[in-house]
This record gives structure tokens, sequence and C-alpha cells, in this order.
């Protein structure tokens, strides 16, 4: 009656993935969220099941698209009695620099759907189950120093956007907490590559010059917050944005044009 179910969007890669391992071993069953990656979530839901021997499945859906949100939830739902945990990973990005004049509406409305607009979505859809059963986690997705709704040069629809999900965030910590649901948000640093998938043993010994702890950030750094975050006992922490960067300055250092 314990067993619990996590919904990771945009799970078949990078930090997503190392979450969904590190919630399958704590007896999670997982469902991976991919948009294109259907190769990678398949792969990933057939190691889950024989690593962890958790009920885990892969399910495609873009988290922009209600149309798409709907069927995702109601395809979870025809395997699984209930949806306790969502993982709002997935955060589309455009990586060319780009002023604010210089974004197409199409780019525009691409990020703020991808990254605003599919929490609103799937939280609409989510909620009501888990006040039925009086308990739920949501955890999203941010960037360092958030809570301060920071510029961010050359990233303006995507800083909008999650500046967006951090108060939607606690918005939701506030109106659910009565119903045994926390809300939170996560910030990673200087996370990228590689070190996504990475645990922190297989960093060790690996210096990072520009990191006050002197070593890589890693995708287990991440997971292990949500993982704590995810537990019965964290019901205490709701509405908490906590930044998982090493202490590094991450905006510090692109504010210059």
């Amino acid at each position: 009656m314990n067993e619990k179910t996590v919904l990771i969007t945009g799970g078949a890669s990078g930090i997503g993935r190392k979450t969904a391992e590190i919630l399958a071993e704590s007896g999670k069953n997982v469902i991976i969220n991919y948009r294109h990656s259907q190769d990678k979530a398949n792969e990933l839901v057939q190691f889950l099941n024989e690593r962890f021997h958790t009920n885990n499945i892969a399910i495609q859906g873009d988290i922009s698209q209600l149309d798409d949100c709907e069927r995702l939830v109601k395809k979870s739902l025809e395997k699984f009695p209930s949806i306790d945990i969502v993982i709002h990973n997935a955060g589309p990005y455009i990586h060319e620099r780009k002023k604010v004049t210089n974004y197409t509406a199409d780019e525009w409305n691409y990020l703020v759907n991808g990254n605003l607009n599919g929490v609103f979505y799937l939280s609409k859809l989510l909620i009501p189950q888990m006040r039925k059963k009086g308990w739920g986690r949501l955890i999203t997705f941010g960037f360092d120093r958030i809570e301060t709704a920071p510029g961010w040069i050359f990233r303006s629809a995507f800083a909008a956007a999650k500046v967006g999900v951090a108060s939607l965030t606690r918005t939701i910590a506030l109106e659910e907490a009565e119903n045994g649901i926390t809300a939170n948000m996560v910030c990673p640093g200087d996370i990228i590559g590689k070190w996504k998938e990475l645990s922190i043993a297989e960093v060790e010994g690996v210096s990072d010059t520009s990191s006050p702890v002197s070593r890589p950030g890693t995708g287990e750094d991440v997971g292990r917050v949500i993982s704590f975050l995810c537990d019965e006992k964290s019901d205490f922490i709701t509405g908490a944005i906590i930044p998982v960067t090493g202490g590094k300055d991450v905006l510090g250092k692109v504010y210059k044009i």
C-alpha cells in the first residue's frame, strides 16, 4: 500500500535518468516520459526493471502540449493506480545566444510552453488525484538565484519561464499543504554533458578549479536532493528553492555581453 509511482518528464537521459535510477533504487516505480528519445527511454526502463526489480515504463509525450499531457496521464493511470510524485525535469532550451528582440514568437512560445505551461498542465491533471490520497510530491527545476528573479542575458524566454515556475511552485506549496502535498524547486548548478549521468563516486579525484568544492557536480548530487524531498518524513519542507551548485556563482560569469 505504501508503494509510490514517480513520473519524470524528459527522463530518458541526463539528470532525469540519474534521478530515475536513484528513485528506483529506493523502491519506487518510475514512468519515463520522453519526447524523441524512444531508444534511450526503453533502454533505461529495461535497466531499471532488471537492476532494481521495480515496475517501470516509458511513455512518449510533449509536455508543452495539453493534449499530450492528458494522454500521458491517461496511459500512466492505466498502468498504475496513482501518480504520487512528479519530477518536472523536462525543460526546452535554445543554446543560441539571442537578445529578446531576436526571438521569434514561435521560439518564445516553445520555451514558455515547455518550461512553464507544462508544469501547469500536469499539476492540474495530477493534483486532484493526489488530494484523494492525501499525499503527493511535486519537484520543479530552476536555476541559480531564481528566487531573486535575476536577468539572464541572451536567455530571456527560458529565464522568464523558469521564474514563473518558481512562483507557481511556491503557490502550489501554499495551496496544497493542507492536502499533504509538497512542492519544491531544485536548482542545479553548472552540471553539463557527461557529468549529468555520473555518480559522485565516479568524479572522485576529478578537479574543478572553478568550483568552491573543487570537484564537478553530478546527476547524483541533484538526484539525492530530489530523493530526500520525496521522502515521507520531508513533509515539513515545502515551497523551498534549493540550489545544488557546489557554491559556484553560476550566473555571475554570464552577465557580461
